[in-house]
């Protein structure tokens, strides 16, 4: 018995029809391709400025592992999924605003000023998501650690809790926590490190406020 199709699918219909569904997943593979290519390290540090934060990331853990497994940029600040992806990437523009029109973050100083603003921005989103991104190469469960106690710790202390409220500080510049964070005090810890005068930073960071109002 020959299949009869419905009079409105025509043949002008299935080419139609052939023709979005090649066009989609083209475009999905592309996207694919996009977020792969703009969540690595070596795309994320075509910045001056993401190369001065990246200098720590290539003396952790994470980019050289005793297990060989490197922890890329993307793994880490991106979250899985196409479209999940492609929207942190899209989010992610406010940044590149900020390089064009904002505070010269090509100068380490400026940059090591404005670290802890980004590094707040960045706990909050792990914790927003649960540290998602974290989960995706850490199994709660087969977590041993050097220490006797680790497994029992991460398996019976951490309800109600999410990785970045006790892992940070792992990969980039070491930033307090927010709750004790004292900006006087970093702005004179930077102004020792680059040997500046008292009173450079607070200045730095005031230009930095009337350029981006």
């Amino acid at each position: 018995m020959k299949l009869k199709l419905p009079e409105f699918i025509t043949q002008h219909v299935l080419i139609a029809s052939l023709i979005g569904g090649l066009f989609g997943m083209g475009f999905i593979l592309a996207l694919i391709e996009f977020d792969h290519y703009t969540g690595t390290e070596q795309f994320c540090t075509t910045c001056h400025s993401m190369q001065l934060v990246a200098e720590p990331y290539y003396q952790s853990a994470h980019y050289m592992p005793t297990s060989g497994v490197r922890a890329d940029c993307g793994d880490c600040h991106v979250s899985e999924g196409v479209f999940a992806a492609t929207w942190d990437h899209f989010i992610g523009g406010k940044d590149l605003l900020k390089q064009i029109f904002g505070a010269n973050y090509d100068d380490p100083v400026v940059s090591a000023l404005h670290l802890p603003d980004a590094a707040f921005a960045a706990r909050k989103w792990f914790k927003d998501s649960d540290s998602a991104t974290c989960k995706r190469c850490h199994v709660q469960d087969a977590i041993n650690g050097m220490r006797p106690a680790t497994q029992q710790i991460h398996q019976q202390e951490t309800e109600g809790k999410s990785c970045i409220d006790c892992h940070y500080n792992l990969v980039h510049r070491k930033i307090p926590h927010e709750k004790t964070f004292k900006r006087e005090a970093w702005n004179q810890m930077i102004e020792q490190e680059f040997k500046l005068s008292p009173g450079t930073a607070a200045k730095l960071m005031k230009n930095n406020q009337d350029e981006t109002q």
